[in-house]
């Protein structure tokens, strides 16, 4: 029997029926190793060594794949065909041979761009071996991304109180958002006038023409600046003489879009389903792992993490076919369209998203899936057929008018675009970020020279618009042009930065966070090289390089490190005061905007004495006066703006009514508490009502596009998701302190995202309580003896490294030192230290020492010896 070790559980038992009896098919559940979160973990002196360290909820499955292995005939590794899916296989291959359960059974790689019986079948008819040059290629980009982050949050840490993290990929893409902002900030409207008329044919038809020269001299957007200037071109097309100087038509075609890439398929997912990129995946994975299709379950879609657009020649004559069979042959290019990737580090090994069977209609599928599975899957097959029809065949027209006023001679234009025929229009259009300048529809028939009437002129003002803000969708699209970060890590990329609380969503749109525009500030200060576009873009073509065997991955970790390792050590010996000098400038027109009266931004209103400027504090950063203590004035980096008009009602005793409940027949109201909004069903419990049932919007949801059915949806929490397989008791979907969860008899596990905890079913909420082991307790690593105060000294191993523990306190060790080689002397003074910085934790400790030195006094009648907790050294 050969064993074939996939990701998933779905994956395995899917692949499973495909292979029948002579296959165990048995899931690594994702990564098994990863690196420690604590120094050590990649080690530049020993040219970028790392240290791997088993997930403990892995240990239990690599137990059980390693048990397998001994009886099987041939061990096949069938992880995802991406750099990821290599990682993984090298990584349960070097468990195995660790666990020395191998021997010299033969192991092989196979790999298979959609889950279904055909092409699982010829993946293991053609195995290979492990793709090194795609280790590498993860080996590099994982120990880059430990290097910046576990080297670099730490400086944030110490030298900007509040900040988080910062990362490879997420500290370029937080830059964009930054970078942004501040285009917006920095724009001035300027005010410019449009002038139209409306216009007669000799046969009564009428169309509008816009002004666009005056006198031989052309007229811009912004030629025409104020409203003097605009009222004499109204007066003297008002008076004007008009004829049809010339016509002209012309002939246009409009191509289909390629099929989706992973970053194509976020983008258009956004714009047209409201998904963000997490949840693009999250509904993409389960299509690609099957779903119960007239009792078997088939993969419905390709590998959804690719930047490829080639389409299987197989499925190529299959959707061909079907365009000519459901749309005629009109619909139909003589030739298959081939596409090709513009961006430079494309990797194209894999296919396009695309159905797996074209014939596979939406409609035929829609009743196996959810609303999420049944709306991607549809914009998926779409797309596809969409992007091998004929073109859209246009005509657009364009009227040139002369209009003579007094010795003026003014030109206008009419401009008009016809659909001859739709093509792929008549299954699917892109969607837009921005709505595009329309054309005007068609034109009536006129001729040169035909005579003119006005029917009315039109002088409308206009000012100019700030860039807009980045979506998730716009800021993928970006990162994709700049070739930043790689189509896997978009989603994870997004999801980073609202976790951080460095950006918030608003309307769709990704707007900073305070706490965002001071790292990137920071970084932009001192870090400069590091969220460069184009440096982040040339690191990336570096590791593509590896991926294909021609660069070798220590040397590009070696460049790196050496600048980047001497950038750390420079920015040690900065004071705080230094970084925020340094804040003050690069934001100065964010924190200190100017004043209407034009007194200078930072002078103190409240003293008037002392200059303002940002300090930090326990939870973040705040302006402040310099004459502190004497003047206690603060504020907010930025004054909140107003918020929009529903949620000032809100704000209301009544608050905002949303509708009724279906079943109830109760009112459902938006309202605003002391914790923030909030949706609430029934009346008010202040006139006497019972008390009606609440639920606080959670965070990312916009009071603004709040609806009646958002509101049921979060009164409906918890919710019964049906009854546990083996307990029979009841297993349940809500929204907690720590987010979305599901429960089953005391017992909890997370969701990846808040739309899930609407929609989950019971088969994955099993599966995810079953992985659930609950938070691993702290680990003794080593007993230290007793402190003189009473009490064990131990050494134990944190979230962050190790540190040394005694009753309360908690002191972490110094960089680099090695837990095992700790003494009980030198962890009593670190623990001294600790206690000495004060709070509530110093003041126990100090009152407990003092307590017990009295009692040993008054028994012994002696002077007290010096604790060896005071020992210097």
């Amino acid at each position: 029997m050969d064993l074939v070790i996939v990701e998933s559980p779905a994956k395995a038992k899917t692949i499973n029926k495909y292979l029948g009896s002579d296959y165990q098919v048995l899931a690594s559940y994702g990564h098994v190793r990863d690196l420690p979160s604590k120094d050590g973990s990649v080690r530049p002196d020993e040219d970028f060594a790392m240290s791997w360290e088993v997930a403990d909820k892995a240990k239990k499955r690599l137990a059980e794949i390693a048990e397998a292995a001994k009886s099987a005939d041939r061990i096949l590794l069938a992880t995802d065909p991406d750099r990821e899916g290599e990682a993984i296989s090298w990584h349960v291959l070097e468990v195995l041979r660790s666990k020395r359960g191998l021997k010299d059974k033969p192991v092989a790689r196979v790999v298979f761009n959609a889950i279904t019986k055909r092409a699982v079948e010829e993946a293991i008819a053609q195995p290979r071996e492990i793709d090194d040059a795609l280790v590498e290629a993860y080996l590099a980009r994982r120990a880059l991304d430990y290097l910046v982050g576990f080297s670099l949050s730490p400086v944030l840490w110490r030298k900007l109180p509040g900040a988080r993290s910062a990362g490879r990929v997420q500290s370029v893409a937080l830059r964009l958002v930054c970078d942004r902002e501040s285009e917006i900030e920095r724009f001035r409207p300027q005010e410019y006038w449009s002038l139209t008329a409306e216009l007669a044919t000799p046969a009564k038809d009428s169309f509008t023409a816009r002004l666009v020269a005056e006198d031989g001299k052309k007229l811009t957007k912004l030629s025409i600046g104020d409203e003097a200037q605009a009222t004499r071109l109204k007066k003297l097309l008002q008076d004007a003489a008009f004829r049809v100087e010339s016509v002209e038509s012309k002939p246009h075609s409009r191509n289909p879009q390629p099929p989706f890439t992973t970053s194509t398929l976020q983008q258009e997912a956004q714009r047209k389903l409201g998904f963000d990129a997490t949840r693009t995946m999250r509904v993409a994975q389960r299509l690609y792992e099957g779903v119960d299709v007239g009792g078997e379950t088939i993969g419905l879609i390709t590998y959804m993490r690719t930047d490829g657009v080639d389409i299987a020649p197989e499925a190529l004559s299959a959707v061909r076919d079907l365009i000519k069979s459901d749309y005629g042959a009109p619909y139909l290019p003589d030739q298959p369209r081939r596409y090709f990737v513009k961006a430079k580090n494309a990797q194209e090994a894999h296919e396009a998203i695309r159905p797996t069977d074209p014939a596979r209609l939406p409609a035929d599928v829609e009743r196996r899936l959810d609303s999420d599975q049944a709306r991607l899957y549809e914009l998926i097959w779409k797309r596809t057929m969409a992007s091998q029809m004929a073109s859209a065949e246009m005509e657009r027209t364009t009227i040139e008018v002369d209009a003579r006023s007094g010795s003026s001679t003014l030109g206008l234009r009419a401009t008009g675009s016809v659909i001859r025929f739709d093509g792929f229009l008549a299954l699917y259009q892109e969607g837009r970020d921005e709505p595009e300048d329309e054309e005007g529809g068609r034109l009536p028939p006129v001729a040169a020279d035909d005579p003119l009437s006005a029917l009315g002129v039109a002088a409308s003002q206009h000012f100019t618009e700030p860039p807009p803000r980045y979506t998730e969708a716009s800021l993928i699209k970006k990162m994709e042009e700049l070739s930043i970060g790689r189509p896997s890590t978009y989603a994870q990329t997004m999801s980073v930065l609202r976790d951080r609380g460095y950006v918030r969503l608003d309307k769709r749109r990704l707007v900073p966070e305070d706490k965002g525009r001071l790292v990137t500030a920071f970084l932009e200060s001192f870090f400069r090289r590091y969220v460069e576009y184009d440096f982040t873009a040339d690191l990336e073509e570096k590791l593509d390089l590896i991926s294909a065997g021609e660069m070798s991955w220590q040397a590009v970790l070696r460049d790196f490190w050496r600048d980047f390792n001497a950038n750390l050590e420079d920015i040690q010996g900065l004071r705080v005061a230094e970084v925020l000098e340094a804040l003050n400038e690069i934001l100065g027109d964010f924190i200190f905007p100017p004043r209407e009266d034009g007194s200078d931004p930072r002078t103190c209103p409240q003293c008037a004495d002392g200059k303002l400027s940002l300090k930090l504090g326990r939870y973040g950063a705040f302006i402040g006066c310099s004459n502190y203590p004497e003047c206690r004035y603060t504020r907010q980096l930025a004054e909140p703006e107003p918020d929009g008009d529903m949620a000032q009602q809100a704000m209301s005793a009544e608050g905002v009514a949303l509708g009724e409940d279906p079943d109830t027949g109760e009112p459902v109201s938006l309202r605003s508490g002391r914790f923030g909004p909030y949706v609430q069903l029934g009346a008010d419990p202040a006139k006497g009502d019972d008390k009606p049932k609440r639920a606080s919007l959670p965070r990312g949801w916009d009071p603004e596009t709040m609806n009646l059915e958002k509101a049921l949806q979060l009164l409906s929490l918890p919710r019964e998701i049906g009854a546990h397989p083996e307990t029979g008791k009841p297993i349940t979907a809500g929204i907690g302190r720590y987010g979305p969860f599901v429960s089953h008899d005391g017992k909890y596990a997370n969701l990846d995202s808040l739309e899930e905890v609407f929609t989950v079913g019971a088969n994955r909420a099993v599966a995810l309580l079953a992985e659930k082991k609950g938070r691993p307790g702290k680990k003794e690593l080593k007993a230290l003896g007793e402190h003189p105060d009473g009490g064990p000294v131990t050494v134990m191993e944190g979230r962050y490294g190790p540190y040394v523990h005694h009753g309360k306190i908690n002191a972490t060790l110094p960089r680099g030192k090695d837990p095992e080689s700790v003494t009980l002397e030198e962890a009593l003074a670190l623990i001294e230290a600790k206690a000495a910085k004060g709070g509530k934790t110093a003041k126990a400790s100090k009152a407990k020492t003092a307590k017990t030195a009295s009692k040993s006094a008054s028994k012994t009648k002696a002077p007290a010896k010096k604790s060896p907790a005071k020992a210097k050294g």
